[in-house]
């Protein structure tokens, strides 16, 4: 990887570093020994990497300490933070450490709680919209804008013509199988896909619409995790907001609400529920595969697909 961080005025530290990378190799016990010893907290929702909080360091520094590198994370996320570092709601990235194997970065730590806890969901989807809205409209610079965000609707796309498919006729036994073949039948013969390959405006996307990853302190609603950053556009980012598995835990009156703080305009709105449909049958698929261990969510999330395709 080409140097990232050379611009940046704060240094990696670099024996912190070390102890964490060589605790982690050694297991759970040896890493919270090590997080004790440094003053270190461990963070939730770090999801593919560990995340620590450093209050004890001159500035409070979330340190995320990657395990996968794929799909360009550690670009996309320095490269994200940086394009929206002026905007007050997002982690100021202070440090980079390129280690071939561990790579580090180092960004302010952010207060609150996620968004899906506040009690007024519509004033903090307004806030997620208001803010979805402002990192779109920074100018798309290089390289973001040769970057299409990871999980792009290209990719979707992809998943429910090449894969699912494969996956569906492997277990025709299933008694499920039927019903999602009806569904993906449905949607092949919709022409969302070629409505979706139309060109539309690229607008910078973080390319992660999980709400754990929105933080409210009381006063003021943050965004973190910038590890799928890219281009996107307005409509399809909003309705990977409405249709994002975690999104469920709004009511729907307030993502209908927010559509227009969404950007969503009459002009956008067919696109619009294109990709809704496309993104909501795509977590089914996802769903299906665990349909065992998560049935509930899997029967919801084929309710929910039936009635966007009706």
């Amino acid at each position: 990887m080409p140097t990232l961080a050379s611009h940046r005025d704060h240094s990696a530290p670099a024996g912190l570093l070390a102890a964490l990378r060589a605790a982690r190799r050694l297991g759970d016990d040896a890493l919270a020994a090590t997080l004790h010893e440094h003053g270190l907290r461990a963070l939730g929702g770090g999801r593919n990497n560990d995340v620590f909080a450093w209050a004890q360091a001159t500035t409070p520094t979330c340190i995320k300490l990657y395990k996968k590198t794929d799909r360009q994370r550690v670009e996309r996320e320095w490269h994200g933070l940086i394009h929206a570092t002026d905007l007050g709601s997002t982690p100021t990235p202070l440090w980079l450490d390129e280690d071939p194997d561990q790579p580090a970065l180092g960004m302010t730590l952010l207060p609150g709680a996620p968004i899906v806890d506040v009690l007024d969901p519509s004033s903090a989807i307004k806030a997620l919209a208001e803010t979805t809205r402002t990192l779109q409209d920074l100018p798309l610079t290089e390289p973001l804008a040769s970057m299409e965000r990871a999980d792009a609707i290209s990719h979707y796309i992809a998943r429910l013509t090449d894969v699912w498919p494969g996956q569906l006729a492997d277990a025709t036994d299933d008694p499920q199988t039927p019903a999602m073949l009806k569904l993906l039948a449905n949607w092949e013969t919709s022409g969302d896909a070629e409505l979706l390959a139309r060109p539309a405006t690229h607008v910078y996307s973080r390319g992660d619409a999980n709400l754990l990853n929105w933080l409210h302190d009381g006063h003021t609603t943050y965004v973190v995790d910038f590890e799928y950053s890219g281009y996107s556009d307005v409509a399809v980012d909003a309705a990977d907001h409405v249709e994002h598995i975690s999104a469920r835990a709004i009511p729907d009156d307030v993502w209908e609400g927010a559509e227009a703080d969404l950007g969503i305009t009459s002009a956008t709105r067919t696109r619009f529920a294109a990709a809704r449909r496309t993104i909501a049958l795509r977590w089914l698929a996802v769903l299906w595969k665990q349909r065992s261990k998560r049935s509930e969510e899997f029967t919801m999330q084929y309710e929910r697909v039936r009635a966007l395709h009706s």
